[in-house]
């Protein structure tokens, strides 16, 4: 699968203002900001609970520096929450790093074992599919008890302590990298394909998370989970701070540089950022690769978790929005609330 895309340029971190590896960027709005404009969509956005559910937090950098940070009651600085789906964004980081250790091939088949019979057509499937929710196998991704789900089933069900083999055991429903269909499990798999490659036990991955992406941007907070057999969770668990959510949207608004260290090439962020075929017209958003495309506006990328959780990076405006929140039943109106921030700022 070839896919071209003009992008926008990255913007890179103004001189003035200090990495934020240690301690949080410096506060203050730019000029021409619409400080009552803001402040009426914030007030909004955590009083207007019938509208948008509950507002957790919500913190906004624009050109390396806090602009706007606000929490809700029993909330604060220190609160760490939930990532639901933004651990996928943190997975594709992960599998980045070992392509450029030369640890993983993009277009290779993926060694895994419930696929290895000669004769089973899922072993064709890619890391690349993988990524891009092309591979082709069945999963129902549910979050209502009411409804066939296998997302409960794996995450809280029979499937909770081999998160992966559950996945795996899925058949093909359609031929892989010719159709679109978000999974849960498909990141899981990845997930146990790259421990795998990198030789590493439960210890061993969650040591290589924190040295080689975790530890440099200074995301101290972060907590990854891990299922019995040892695989992390990134389809949707690893607490961190608002801040540090922040710190990994500007990892990647950054073409992956981080105070003069390449921690992710930029090709890389520019692969999270691409389109994917295949995606139903009737989706609101593009998907890239383990990234959400365009939901404030053209050119703009996401990481998403469920309830209300989101990193939000708009790179023509040097821009990071993170929310969190209880928001399930509420999403558009959240998504559309950070459009109309994003377009205040």
């Amino acid at each position: 699968m070839t896919i071209t895309q003009t992008l926008d340029p990255l913007p890179m971190q103004p001189e003035a203002e200090p990495w934020p590896t240690e301690r949080g960027p410096v506060g203050g709005l730019h000029a021409g900001v619409d400080r009552a404009r803001l402040d009426l969509l914030l007030d909004r956005g955590f009083e207007a609970q019938e509208t948008y559910g509950e507002t957790h937090a919500f913190l906004a950098i624009q050109g390396g520096r806090i602009v706007a940070e606000r929490y809700g009651p029993g909330y604060g600085p220190e609160s760490t929450h939930h990532s639901w789906s933004m651990a996928k964004s943190m997975t594709h980081a992960l599998v980045g790093i070992a392509i450029e250790d030369g640890v993983l091939d993009l277009h290779a088949p993926v060694e895994v074992p419930e696929w290895s019979e000669p004769n089973d057509r899922r072993r064709a499937i890619t890391m690349e599919q993988l990524l891009r929710m092309s591979s082709g196998l069945e999963f129902a991704e549910e979050y209502e008890d009411a409804n066939v789900s296998d997302t409960i089933e794996m995450l809280f069900g029979p499937g909770k302590d081999d998160v992966a083999h559950y996945a795996a055991r899925k058949p093909l429903e359609h031929e892989p990298g010719t159709f679109w269909s978000y999974s849960s499990g498909t990141t899981n798999i990845i997930c146990r394909a790259l421990a795998q490659k990198l030789g590493l036990d439960q210890t061993g991955f969650e040591a290589f998370m924190r040295t080689r992406l975790l530890d440099p941007i200074g995301m101290r907070s972060a907590l990854p989970k891990f299922d019995a057999a040892g695989t992390f969770l990134g389809s949707s668990f690893c607490f961190c701070t608002a801040r540090d959510f922040a710190r990994f949207g500007l990892l990647y608004l950054r073409g992956g540089m981080w105070d003069q260290q390449q921690i992710l090439s930029r090709e890389w962020v520019d692969h999270a950022r691409t389109p994917t075929p295949h995606v139903p017209a009737e989706e609101p958003m593009g998907y890239g690769g383990h990234w959400w495309l365009d939901l404030a506006g053209p050119g703009s990328f996401s990481a998403n978790g469920y309830n209300g959780q989101y990193i939000v990076l708009v790179s023509q405006k040097d821009l990071i929005l993170v929310r969190h929140g209880a928001s399930e039943a509420h999403k558009d109106n959240v998504r559309e609330w950070l459009a109309a921030i994003a377009d205040c700022l």
